[in-house]
């Protein structure tokens, strides 16, 4: 947050409060910005120009998948109401064997070909993720203006994932700031600046472009695997409220990181929760993609000091829905 900022909402030396999360949400606002109508936000950041730069990347042809397994070993423990992904076998090997089941494919005609089939019980935000910008609602409004009441019983009639289906794609780049500071993983409560933002991306000699999607690497995921403990909503590294303009200037399209929650925690605000999710996604209209699985691509990014690639990481198109899985691909 600019001093500017931080004096004029909270008052210099005292505590970022809900006054400090709606001055920052006034100096960023991209209400109208893309039309009354808009509902993409940032995307919009990206054109065919951007996406035509950015497949000049893919030099080598190396494929990185950056989402985590969809299974039951994934990071959530029940809180906000999130669960670990149930899979369920409702036509099996077995049920061949047996003969249980009976019809098939070509409507009982055909006694040789058998099918398995599965389903998939799950929040959408249980594992690797895209946030919609109807997931969060600052004031009693959510992005553009849209009202509360856009989001029914039934899902959200504005500002859904599905918005985004065809448009999360273009160059992205890793701002890896554990190695940058010379650490195997940020602190948890440690708050991300601007300044550390600039200053990665100049040791990485790499420059952050309007339109690009940045993925942002504190080693938190790596630091937890395998044994997550609180990584759903405990203590966590994250961007804090001074990175609000560093993102705004470079007018990025979305932004990721492998933490459960983007922000630092515990929050900056004590009277607001994740405030930066207001700030991002109420205020601006930006992506965030959260339990992004950075680690294989940031040791590639190392060894060959490239930290631009294509991304590719359309969530799936589910109507009225307020988040979605992904499986977000980095082409280098």
């Amino acid at each position: 947050m600019s001093t500017e900022t931080t004096n004029r909402a909270a008052g210099a030396g005292t505590t970022p409060d809900v006054e400090t999360v709606r001055a920052l949400i006034a100096e960023h606002n991209n209400w109208g910005r893309w039309g009354a109508d808009d509902q993409v936000g940032t995307l919009n950041h990206v054109t065919p120009a951007h996406l035509v730069e950015a497949a000049a990347t893919i030099r080598t042809g190396k494929r990185f998948s950056l989402a985590l397994p969809f299974d039951a070993d994934g990071p959530q423990r029940g809180g906000f109401g999130r669960f670990n992904p149930v899979h369920l076998m409702f036509r099996d090997g077995g049920d061949i064997a047996t003969g249980t089941i009976v019809d098939d494919f070509y409507g009982g005609k055909d006694r040789h070909c058998r099918g398995t089939d599965d389903l998939i019980i799950m929040p959408l935000q249980s594992g690797t993720q895209w946030d919609a910008l109807a997931h969060i609602l600052f004031d009693g409004t959510m992005y553009n203006g849209y009202q509360p009441t856009a989001v029914t019983s039934k899902g959200a009639t504005r500002n859904d994932i599905a918005q985004a289906a065809d448009r999360i794609a273009g160059r992205g780049v890793l701002l890896d700031l554990p190695r940058f500071k010379g650490v195997d993983a940020l602190a948890d409560g440690y708050a991300i600046s601007s300044a550390d933002l600039d200053g990665c991306a100049a040791s990485q000699d790499v420059e952050v472009r309007p339109g690009d999607f940045v993925l942002i690497r504190t080693g938190q995921l790596q630091a937890r695997r395998g044994a997550w403990g609180d990584y759903a909503g405990g203590s966590a590294p994250g961007m804090g409220l001074d990175s609000v303009p560093w993102v705004a200037r470079n007018e990025i399209a979305g932004l990721a990181t492998d933490t459960w929650g983007m922000e630092v925690l515990p929050n900056e605000t004590p009277d607001v929760f994740q405030p930066l999710h207001c700030v991002f996604l109420v205020g601006m209209g930006l992506y965030v993609g959260e339990i992004f699985d950075l680690e294989t691509l940031a040791g590639d990014c190392a060894a060959d000091g490239r930290y631009e690639f294509f991304f590719c990481a359309p969530p799936l198109p589910f109507s009225r829905a307020v988040g979605s899985p992904v499986n977000p691909m980095a082409i280098k």
